[in-house]
């Protein structure tokens, strides 16, 4: 694959008006571009904009009520070659949702309780082939637990029998489980105890690497995204104030909320 996985060209994405509040303008002007194989870190504050960009670029502006749906109102925004300005809905979006695995903020929350861990991890895989082999899917889900630093014998608790940060990690292996050639992950580290934090994205982006794959991952911590990322995109109320090598946006921060990102973590790099 030598085309971009994804390309933003002056990307304006708002939410519609709906009762009493206006529509609302969440991304401005973003333009992007993510070559296959990159690992891309995307920052920025509560409230940036960051996981609505996510969002729409792993084609998911279509899931939730209508109030709720971010919408592309200005530029184009294409991910593995689907243009989502147009909208992808049925067939289209079945096969742009095969290349693409995303894990929503809050993923942990949406494990099914009366399923064990290894059943949850392992459904995307019997959802998309009824036939696929047990012994095989079951090999798959010991090597992502391991992976992710989960204790033996994890596969075959049930939720409730986990902390919070060892049920992000199980949702972090269910959305990498189908190996999606773009992975856009939203705050991945969530609730994830910070010994570990840095680990499990060294993880992740490692497994990305492994298999050629893109990733995209969204965070407000730098620190987690340091050792893995090729590049970060630092957004700012909606719009991108800095963009390179972590290294290169902190040493000439050309925004002052980067500028504050630098000292925040010591400057390291200048």
């Amino acid at each position: 694959m030598s085309e971009p996985v994804l390309v933003a060209s002056d990307v304006t994405i708002e939410y519609p008006a709906h009762s009493v509040s206006a529509a609302y303008t969440a991304v401005r002007g973003v333009s992007l571009r993510i070559e296959p194989g990159e690992i891309i870190g995307l920052v920025g504050s509560s409230g940036s904009g960051k996981s609505t960009f996510a969002q729409v670029a792993a084609g998911q502006a279509g899931r939730g009520s209508r109030e709720s749906v971010p919408r592309i109102v200005g530029g184009g925004l294409r991910t593995l070659g689907f243009d989502l300005r147009k909208g992808v809905r049925g067939r289209t979006f079945n096969k742009l949702t095969f290349g693409v695995g995303y894990l929503p903020q809050d993923s942990s929350s949406d494990l099914t309780s009366n399923m064990t861990i290894a059943e949850s991890i392992a459904e995307p895989l019997f959802s998309r082939d009824k036939r696929y082999n047990e012994k095989d899917a079951s090999l798959r889900v010991a090597t992502l637990l391991d992976a992710l630093l989960l204790p033996v014998g994890t596969a075959r608790k049930l939720p409730h029998e986990l902390s919070s940060g060892q049920r992000q990690r199980v949702a972090i292996a269910r959305s990498l489980i189908l190996d999606p050639v773009f992975y856009v992950a939203d705050e991945p580290t969530a609730g994830v105890d910070v010994s570990v934090r840095g680990p499990v994205i060294d993880v992740i982006s490692q497994l990305q690497r492994d298999r050629g794959a893109t990733t995209l991952i969204v965070s407000h911590d730098l620190e987690v995204l340091r050792r893995s990322v090729d590049r970060i995109v630092v957004l700012h109320e909606g719009v991108v104030v800095g963009l390179g090598t972590i290294d290169d946006v902190l040493n000439d921060p050309r925004h002052p909320y980067v500028a504050g990102l630098a000292k925040a973590i010591g400057g390291r790099g200048q």
